[in-house]
């Protein structure tokens, strides 16, 4: 049984996290969060030690290891802009980080996160959980196993709404959050990079502080894409269902079906990173990288 720490155990996709530790049979011994309603730690871990302080949580996990009590992971849940410097922490206490997506914000931050892991020793792994899923998994099977020499065109299309308060939060500040491409695209970009190979080109053709679109030139594909937290922007026939998410990637027109089969990934992630099997910074700099051109692209050259 491994020893977790999560940092930002109140966020959205901490329960998915509790429930990984839990499952994989391991124990969650602190956790950190500024705000306190982190009542969600009753069904997964109800003896974890909780912090709503920095300094205090670090004090303990201190104390802890002068008893002979290690952390071997710490999972970390918190706003883009904060993981570089908790991933830091993580590797100064001797556990190797666990970090959601994005993994840093900028491809230098990569570097200088590659160096500390050769200091200390330690791992840091990211969840990048479709390539998890088994409909990507076959679809990448069928590109390899496809004509070598061929190019498909792809139209992916996410749009996942968001009320007032995304713009008020952190997510709606580009310098915390990495603007929509990073904050809901960097799974998506990951996955085609994954499937397709490597980037030649990039060109955006609108960004706006609810909506980005542009062209991806990959290896294997031509990807035209576009991503909303505008629930305008949601299909009609899709509205008169009461949904406010639409999600739709196309290969050659046809549709690639992936919106089920999501609840057991993180799951999955966590069996892989325990058996040394995780996705490293070189897994996730492809992917950093995109996102950090998209949002640096000058739409007036």
């Amino acid at each position: 049984m491994k020893n977790f720490a999560l940092i930002g155990v109140a966020g959205y996709i901490a329960p998915r996290h509790l429930q990984a530790i839990k499952q994989t049979g391991n124990n969650l011994v602190a956790a950190l969060d500024k705000s306190d309603t982190v009542g969600v730690m009753d069904s997964y871990f109800p003896d974890a030690d909780f912090f709503t302080e920095f300094e205090r949580f670090d004090r303990h996990l201190d104390k802890l290891k002068r008893k002979d009590t290690f952390i071997d992971y710490v999972s970390i849940c918190t706003p883009n802009y904060l993981h570089d410097s908790h991933i830091r922490f993580a590797l100064r206490h001797g556990a190797d980080a666990i970090c959601e997506k994005p993994l840093v914000l900028n491809p230098w931050n990569v570097d200088a996160l590659s160096e500390i892991e050769n200091e200390t020793g330690k791992k840091i792994y990211t969840i990048l959980q479709l390539r998890l899923h088994s409909s990507i998994i076959a679809l990448r099977e069928k590109i390899k196993n496809g004509p070598p020499d061929k190019i498909y065109d792809i139209d992916l299309r996410y749009i996942t709404s968001r009320g007032h308060w995304y713009h008020i939060s952190w997510k709606g500040e580009q310098s915390k959050s990495g603007g929509i491409a990073t904050n809901i695209g960097i799974h998506f970009f990951d996955m085609l990079i994954w499937v397709f190979g490597s980037v030649k080109e990039v060109h955006v053709t609108k960004s706006e502080p609810d909506h980005t679109s542009g062209f991806i030139l990959l290896e294997r594909a031509r990807v035209n894409w576009f991503l909303s937290i505008n629930y305008d922007h949601i299909p009609e026939d899709v509205k008169v269902k009461g949904k406010r998410t639409f999600r739709t990637l196309t290969m050659e027109r046809e549709e690639i079906e992936f919106s089920e089969g999501f609840t057991e990934l993180h799951i999955k992630s966590y069996e892989g990173i325990l058996k040394g099997e995780g996705f490293t910074l070189h897994d996730a700099r492809p992917s950093i990288e995109l996102a950090h051109k998209i949002r640096s692209f000058n739409l007036n050259k």
